[in-house]
This record gives structure tokens, C-alpha cells and sequence, in this order.
């Protein structure tokens, strides 16, 4: 008896269970990428101009990332913020990102930590690559990126391009510079 109500009970605990692990936030209906990415345009220096807030970014201000094409053909990654406030502490990490055969050099794989990777999808950019807009498959990470900070009009633009993405822009957190 005892056997069989675990049993009957084990499909309610995995269901608990992905529970936990779906997005508190995001978008269910993720975008694919609009357009390919010319690598040697998308690498280089990026200020973040708004993100959905994530616990690895907890108190970040300043926030920038920095691409670099290595000879292996990765791309070297540093993302770094400033503590608390824009005048605070730096933080940084480093990672390394491969691109997903077949996605037109616009999903790439992101590993800070050893094997575990993370997907980074650039789902929109400008065709001068001024700007860009980041995700990932579960919509649970949006980030609007530009290669100089952006003024209240500018940013706009931006907002509005993420939300005919698809994207829940009232979740936008605009980051301090």
C-alpha cells in the first residue's frame, strides 16, 4: 500500500519539482533570432542598457561585457559591473562562448563555470551593430546591450524593439551609468 501511494504520489513530486525550475519571469514564447551575426562586427566592447533582473546580477550598476575572438574560434567573454552603485567596486568573470552549428552565428553556447553553459541568443541587432538585443531560449534573461550609453530616446527605441520581440519590457530593469 505504502509502494503504491509513493507511486501515485511520484508524478505530483516531479511536477513540483520543474515547477521550481521554470521561469519566475520571462517570455514562454521565445523569439528565434532575426538575423544572422557577422562575429567580427559583434566582438568588442558593450554597455548594458537594460536587463530582466537575474541573481547573478544582484546589485550591478555599470554594467559592461567584452567579446574577443580567440584563435580556437570561441569568443572570450568578460562581463563586468560595478557594485551597488556605478561608482562601486568592480566585479567581473570570465567566460568562454561557442557558437551553435546552424544558427547563423546568432545562438552561442556560454560557460562561466567549468562544463555548464548557458544559451546567449542574439535575437535582434542593428545592422551597424550599435545595438543588440540578447535572450535565450526560455525567455527567462533579456538584455538590451549598445556600444556607447543611450539617451532616453534611444532607449525607447530599444524597449519597443524588445517588446515586438515578444518580450514583457514592464520587467526591464534600465541599468545606471
Amino acid at each position: 500500500m505504502l509502494r503504491r501511494l509513493a507511486l501515485l504520489s511520484l508524478p505530483l513530486v516531479l511536477a513540483g519539482c520543474t515547477a521550481l525550475v521554470q521561469p519566475v519571469v520571462g517570455n514562454r514564447n521565445v523569439p528565434e533570432p532575426k538575423r544572422t551575426v557577422d562575429l567580427t562586427r559583434y566582438v568588442g566592447f558593450w554597455y548594458e542598457v537594460a536587463r530582466y533582473e537575474a541573481p547573478f546580477q544582484k546589485d550591478c550598476e555599470a554594467s559592461t561585457a567584452r567579446y574577443a575572438a580567440q584563435a580556437d574560434g570561441s569568443i572570450q567573454v568578460i562581463n563586468a559591473c560595478r557594485q551597488g552603485s556605478p561608482g562601486g567596486p568592480v566585479r567581473s568573470v570570465e567566460g568562454r562562448a561557442t557558437v551553435v552549428p546552424g544558427s547563423g552565428n546568432a545562438k552561442l553556447k556560454v560557460s562561466f563555470f567549468g562544463p555548464f553553459t548557458g544559451d546567449y541568443w542574439v535575437l535582434d541587432h542593428a545592422p551597424d551593430y550599435s545595438w543588440s538585443i540578447v535572450g535565450e531560449g526560455e525567455g527567462r534573461f533579456l538584455w538590451i546591450l549598445a556600444r556607447k550609453p543611450v539617451g532616453e530616446a534611444q532607449y525607447n527605441v530599444l524597449v519597443t524593439r524588445a517588446r515586438a520581440l515578444g518580450y514583457d519590457t514592464s520587467l526591464l530593469r534600465r541599468t545606471r551609468h
